[in-house]
């Protein structure tokens, strides 16, 4: 129990989220409980995990959530464990819910060269009719960018993924390659702009500038008399940018979406209610956003990828390989993260800002100010 690396997760807390302020003392080791000094609240080593209030064996949770992840039967583990089928979704619920707090964190944080990305959607059956989802992939790391899921295919929903890639893009030459529906253009058209900055006094509507430097293409595939008619085409950027953006990413070839395409299979292949011709058909979206996020999390920093290890050379004559996840080739974290490790993540609050009111502010209100506002 190291109080320098706990965060107050108390919201009304003016030290909220800030680690090594030296706010955070032990309140008791056997229960393992800390206490802020600020705010004096205790609380347990648990808070803000999966494991909070949940009275359940972790490691029997970590069993459970390992199997369904990697593509097991929910009614076979229910039968396997002799547990409520209610009891493994809430757990499913709660995981995935945690992990997109934490997709969401970590990749706020960060700023990429994304180099080439590719989109598309699949297309689930539930009890309540079909929904979509829609996920982005980054091909030189292979790391699962976001996605969002809909009732609808409509632009809606492409453009809620156009707006995770834009938000981790750094402004380079980047080439995004989509299926042959045109929202596509649209939403990633609308969504690597940036406002123009007004003159002071200036009115009137605020003008966006296009990103240079950003190619789309589309890879279509007509059938007809049971075969398949690929077409591939160009819409925004120039020839050379899109031929040394696949040579770098791939390392040649043409035009694809081989890598979202795998990435698609990787979810139907896990995830049972997105396998084709299943009866363990989804009753509820929020089951699905779950396990998206719950499965991209582990996809990005759990599993190591074949084709990003890397050949070290040891000696004169001898080798071995690297092995990488998606999350340490994109240099997001520095280790393979074991599922109990990604279910403890903590993710931190925002710092604490005050709220001013009328009149003069009292000497403690500026004390904590002066001592937690950086």
């Amino acid at each position: 129990m190291n109080p320098q690396e706990i965060f107050c997760p108390n919201i009304d807390c003016p030290a909220r989220g800030q680690i090594g302020k030296g706010n955070i003392g032990i309140q008791s080791r056997k229960e393992k409980r800390f206490v802020c000094h600020v705010c004096q609240r205790t609380f347990t080593t648990r808070k803000s995990t999966l494991f909070y209030r949940l009275h359940s064996d972790p490691q029997l949770v970590l069993l459970v959530i390992a199997l369904l992840v990697y593509g097991c039967p929910r009614q076979a583990i229910v039968h396997a464990f002799h547990l409520d089928e209610r009891t493994v979704r809430q757990w499913w619920l709660r995981a995935g819910q945690h992990c997109e707090g934490v997709h969401n964190y970590l990749m706020g944080q960060c700023q990429l060269d994304l180099q080439q990305v590719q989109a598309d959607e699949i297309k689930v059956r539930t009890q309540r009719g079909s929904f979509w989802m829609a996920l982005a992939l980054t091909v030189p790391t292979r790391l699962w960018l976001g996605g969002a899921v809909s009732a609808q295919r409509d632009a809606a929903l492409i453009q809620t993924v156009a707006n995770q890639v834009r938000s981790v893009a750094l402004c380079r030459p980047l080439l995004l390659a989509v299926d042959g529906w045109w929202s596509y253009i649209t939403a990633f058209r609308r969504a690597f702009r940036t406002p123009l900055p007004r003159r002071p006094g200036e009115g009137g509507r605020q003008l966006l500038i296009p990103w240079p430097n950003i190619a789309i293409v589309q890879v279509i595939k007509p059938r007809s008399d049971e075969v398949w008619q690929i077409q591939r085409r160009i819409v925004q950027g120039g020839v050379q940018m899109i031929e040394h953006l696949i040579q770098r990413t791939q390392g040649g070839g043409v035009i694809n979406t081989a890598y979202i395409e795998r990435l698609n299979a990787t979810f139907r292949q896990r995830l049972d209610n997105l396998t084709r011709h299943t009866r363990r058909l989804a009753r509820h979206p929020e089951t699905l956003t779950a396990g998206m996020y719950l499965l991209g999390c582990v996809y990005n920093f759990c599993d190591w990828h074949q084709s990003l290890r890397l050949r070290l050379c040891v000696g004169r004559y001898g080798f071995r390989w690297v092995q990488r996840t998606p999350a340490l080739a994109a240099r997001l974290t520095d280790h393979r993260w074991s599922l109990e490790e990604l279910m403890i993540f903590k993710v931190p609050l925002p710092v604490w800002k005050p709220q001013l009111g009328r009149g003069r502010p009292s000497t403690e209100f500026r004390r904590l100010m002066d001592r937690w506002v950086q």
